[in-house]
Formats: structure tokens, C-alpha cells, sequence
């Protein structure tokens, strides 16, 4: 637990500069293997000295004094290469930190490095980056899911304490579940998203992953909160759960027949112990969610990539971007054309408002709904997919983004030695409450 690692630093039992020189030593000996790193931090041991120097002196240190992090190569931080996992932005250097990266190093969490990503954030595999696959430690002939690929496989790797990445409609989620880790995104604005590149405006969260909800809180707990640089970013007031009288919806959505046996039997499990009430429950609108979606992303991911023109920020965007990000910039092309005057971009904003009165009004008879991460396990890397499989991987993850309400990855076991995720959902706002649920499943 990063708890008692913080304290073995404060206490003078282990140096934040030995924690951070394993890190990067292992990132030295293995990121060859699996592709997780982009780009390393070359101050970090000096970083990690001024951290031991401030103990020695008696000096006060931050709530992450010492850990070492990774950081999706869409969120800015100062002087470090910001891809975006893209030949477009292959030398943009971050000319400022991104509030959640601010907060981590005001509390003296020690940033490793960039981590591989799908390009532009556009992929559910971690297959489509400009600077090759990124490959997923706990099974190495598979994917270990997108977008944030290396932000999950840079924890299940053991490179980092923890780490940060982006979820648009589960590139946070996904990849935690494939890789057998914890991965939480947020409810929309409760984390500030200033300094984070992103693909679509409506939906987009900074989340944070790591190996126990009890890491994963204790890292959102300081990157949460309203932000005067993002006018989106808000806080939010809820009441506690009453722990003894939880009641869970169990989403039933089409998924895999081995991979609901695993959730089924784990939520059994938690009821019986805590004498929770269950009931299988379907929501009208639900399987709309894959249809609002990309309509929606296609549009903001189109209006959002104008400015790389090639005049200021690297090279022209279609000139150099691979094959997912072209089709999403076309897709939004042709959407956005003056003869259909943004229709069809009303429409999945009017759709997207449906799902999220419908999980408004269920979370009045539930405070909890339950289901299955993704819907199928991570295929094997070099398998030809579907396009339309491809993006089925998002079908139980979009539902969240579109909702703006919180959701966590949490491990459920393995299927054949492949790791799977349970996903829980909360109300808005509910992200705290949402956590202390998600130990109980843990």
C-alpha cells in the first residue's frame, strides 16, 4: 500500500531517491519488452533528493512524499516531449505543468516519465501509436487495452507507484481491466482537465490507476476540486452512503457468458457478507450508448485537431497522423458539413441526455450499479478485428462519459490467464462513495 510506503519515507526507512532509482531502473532493463515509456524523466533522481534533503533538515514534505508516477503522453508537464503518441507533435515540449500534474508535485510525488497511448487517444488496444504497440505485462500476447495503454501497463509492470491517464469512454477503464489493475474515472469536471489534450470536450476525465482503490483514492483525493483554469472543473457535496442498507443494480448488458459468471459470483459474494440487496435491473436507452458516442467524439475530436495546422503546433495533422485518428477527423468532416447545420451533433447531445436522466432516476432506487468492464477479453496483438468490434470494446464503458457520473475498474479474476475487470458506477458526484464500495469488491 502507498501509505505505509510514504510513511517507510518519512520515516527515514527507505529514500524517496532509492524508490524513484528502482523505478527507472526497471523502466531501463524492461520498457524494451513491452513499450510502456515514451520519454523519461532525466531530473527525476535530483527531483527525488530534494525530497530526502527536505526529511534530513526536518522540513515538512507534501501527502506523496517520494512516489513515483507516470504520465499519459496527453497531459502536459513542463519541459517534457507531449506527443500524444503522434508523428504530428513528435518535438511540442509542454510549455507549462497541467493542474493535476501541479498538485501531484506540490505534494512531492516524484513524475518518471511519458507513457505510450493510443494516438491522439483514438483506439481501445494501444495498438494504434506512432511509436509502436504497447504491450500488456500480464499477458504478452495480448493488448492491454486503450487509450491510456501505458498508464495501465506502467503500473502492472511495476514501473510506477502510480499513474495518470484519460478517459474519453473508458481509455482509463479498459486498459485497468485488461491489464488487472484499478483504473477510476471521475464524474465529469470533478478533476480539472487544463493542460490535458483531449479528445472530446464533453466527455473527456483525467483518471488515476494503480494496484488498490486505496492508492487510486488517495491520489484522486488531491487532484480533485474546482479549478480556476478550467471553468468546467467544480466540486462537489454528497452525503455518505449508509453502508448497511447498500441496494445494487446489476446492469444487464451483453457481454460475454464466462466473463458474467465472474461478476455474478464476486457480487453474491460481497451481498451475502455485507447483507446487500441485489436486483438485475435494464435500463431503456442503454443500447444507444455506442451510437451517442462517436457521433459526438467525431465532432469534438474534428473541431479540437483545427489547430494543428502546421503553423505552430508540429507538422499538419492529416499529413501525419495514422489511420484511426484520419477516420475520426473525416467522420467529423463530414458530420459537421454547413448542409446538415450540426444536426446530427444535436441529435447525440439530445440522446446523450436521455442516458443521463435515465441513470438519474435508477440511482434513486440503487446506489451502485454493477457490470462487466468489457464485454469480450483483450484479443491477441497482430488479430484482424472488425472495425465495429473494435469500437464494441467501448460499449459498457461509454455509458459512464455519457452520463457524467463516476465509474471504477476493479479486478475480478482471470479467464484462461487473462485478467477482467468488474466495473461499478455511482451517481454524480458520488466518486468518494464510489471508492469505499469498490474496497468491499476488492
Amino acid at each position: 500500500m502507498l501509505k505505509q510506503k510514504i510513511k517507510d519515507i518519512k520515516e527515514g526507512k527507505l529514500k524517496a531517491v532509492d524508490n524513484t532509482r528502482n523505478f527507472l531502473d526497471k523502466i531501463k532493463r524492461e520498457n524494451n519488452q513491452f513499450n510502456i515509456v515514451l520519454h523519461v524523466n532525466e531530473n527525476a533522481i535530483k527531483d527525488a533528493k530534494k525530497i530526502d534533503d527536505k526529511l534530513k533538515e526536518g522540513k515538512n514534505v507534501g501527502r506523496l512524499a517520494g512516489l513515483g508516477f507516470l504520465v499519459k503522453s496527453n497531459i502536459n508537464v513542463m519541459n517534457m516531449i507531449c506527443n500524444c503518441a503522434s508523428l504530428t507533435l513528435k518535438n511540442y515540449r509542454a510549455g507549462y505543468n497541467a493542474s493535476v500534474i501541479q498538485k501531484l508535485l506540490d505534494e512531492d510525488a516524484i513524475f518518471l516519465g511519458m507513457t505510450n497511448m493510443d494516438e491522439f487517444a483514438c483506439g481501445s488496444s494501444g495498438e494504434t501509436s506512432a511509436y509502436g504497440i504497447c504491450k500488456n505485462p500480464k499477458v504478452l500476447d495480448r493488448i492491454p487495452g486503450g487509450s491510456s495503454s501505458g498508464s495501465a501497463a506502467g503500473v502492472a509492470a511495476g514501473f510506477c507507484d502510480f499513474s495518470l491517464g484519460s478517459d474519453t469512454g473508458g481509455s482509463v477503464r479498459n486498459p485497468a481491466s485488461h491489464c488487472g489493475i484499478v483504473g477510476i474515472k471521475p464524474s465529469y469536471g470533478f478533476v480539472s482537465r487544463y493542460g490535458l489534450i483531449d479528445m472530446s470536450m464533453s466527455l473527456d476525465q483525467i483518471g488515476v490507476l494503480s494496484n488498490s482503490v486505496d492508492n487510486c483514492e488517495l491520489v484522486f483525493d488531491i487532484i480533485k476540486g474546482k479549478d480556476k483554469y478550467d471553468a468546467v472543473s467544480r466540486d462537489f457535496n454528497v452525503k455518505e452512503f449508509d453502508f448497511k442498507k447498500i441496494k445494487i443494480g446489476i446492469l444487464e448488458m451483453n457481454a460475454d457468458k464466462k466473463i458474467w459468471e465472474k461478476i455474478n459470483s464476486k457480487v453474491d459474494d460481497v451481498c451475502n457478507l455485507n447483507k446487500w440487496k441485489r436486483d438485475n435491473i435494464t435500463l431503456k436507452y442503454m443500447d444507444l450508448g455506442i451510437q451517442t458516442y462517436y457521433p459526438i467524439v467525431y465532432t469534438e475530436f474534428f473541431s479540437g485537431t483545427r489547430k494543428f495546422d502546421g503553423r505552430k503546433y508540429g507538422l499538419k495533422i492529416e499529413d501525419s497522423c495514422g489511420e484511426e485518428v484520419l477516420r475520426r477527423i473525416l467522420g467529423g468532416k463530414e458530420i459537421t458539413k454547413s448542409e446538415y447545420v450540426g444536426k446530427y451533433y444535436r441529435k447525440a447531445l439530445s440522446a446523450k441526455k436521455i442516458i443521463e436522466k435515465e441513470f438519474e432516476d435508477t440511482f434513486k432506487n440503487y446506489e451502485i450499479l454493477v457490470l462487466p468492464m468489457v464485454p469480450r477479453l483483450p484479443h491477441k496483438i497482430g488479430d484482424k478485428i472488425s472495425f465495429d468490434d473494435m469500437y464494441n470494446y467501448d460499449t459498457l464503458s461509454v455509458l459512464a462519459n455519457l452520463a457524467e457520473i463516476p465509474a471504477i475498474s476493479i479486478p475480478c479474476g482471470e479467464i484462461d490467464g487473462v485478467p477482467i475487470g468488474l466495473q461499478i458506477l455511482a451517481a454524480k458526484g458520488n466518486d468518494n462513495n464510489l471508492l469505499k464500495i469498490a474496497k468491499k469488491f476488492e
